[in-house]
């Protein structure tokens, strides 16, 4: 793979991470709720689940979500009632937002980090349009002529470490705005707006289209 292919995947994949997504808005919540630390364990998971995700695009599994519209509806279904559940717990949630937090709340209902790993990765993993855009992404930069492993290796790579690096500054600026955005009389209508995004994801995801369809 040439220099310019890599710089070319590097931008188109920077570009698509900037969009604010399921994952964007688990790594903000969980630092508003939990702090900045908590943040790391969801955006492993999501690292873990783009790399899962990336797999099954080289191994032709997301060519057949494209092209089997029960397999799509299925996972389009399960991805959407999970961010839904999300939406809904956190619109249900009547404590303010830092009661269940690191800081000043009861430590035993505190999110165990393998709890925070577990959601992000789960809300990657059943995103199908972030499949169906690895099935199409790859193929524009892949050396059919080359060893595959390694390029599957510095592709996958290069998508999760900008993805890393992007939750890392929205959890990092929310930790900064956590001050105002954590006061009582804004922490509800913090988790309304959380969760109603979180359901408009859902929503968005269940909207979707397989591709030729």
């Amino acid at each position: 793979m040439d220099t310019h292919s890599l710089l070319a995947f590097t931008l188109v994949a920077a570009i698509a991470i900037a969009s604010p997504g399921p994952a964007t808005l688990m790594a903000i919540n969980n630092s508003l709720a939990h702090g900045q630390r908590s943040a790391v364990w969801s955006s492993l998971g999501n690292a873990s689940g783009l790399f899962c995700l990336s797999a099954a695009a080289m191994l032709g599994l997301g060519a057949l979500l494209a092209s089997s519209e029960m397999l799509f509806n299925a996972v389009k279904v399960v991805g959407a009632g999970y961010l839904f559940y999300l939406g809904v717990r956190q619109l249900l949630k009547k404590s303010p937002m830092l009661a269940d937090g690191a800081e000043g709340g009861d430590g035993a209902r505190r999110p165990t980090p393998l709890k925070l790993y577990r959601s992000a990765f789960v809300t990657a993993v059943t995103n199908p349009k972030a499949t169906l855009f690895f099935t199409a992404l790859f193929p524009q930069f892949i050396d059919q002529g080359a060893a595959l492993l390694p390029q599957f290796l510095l592709l996958t790579g290069i998508f999760i470490l900008l993805s890393l690096t992007s939750l890392s500054l929205y959890a990092a600026l929310a930790a900064r705005a956590k001050g105002v955005l954590t006061r009582p009389s804004l922490s509800r209508w913090v988790s309304r707006v959380v969760g109603t995004t979180f359901i408009g994801f859902g929503a968005a995801i269940l909207a979707m289209r397989r591709q030729g369809a």
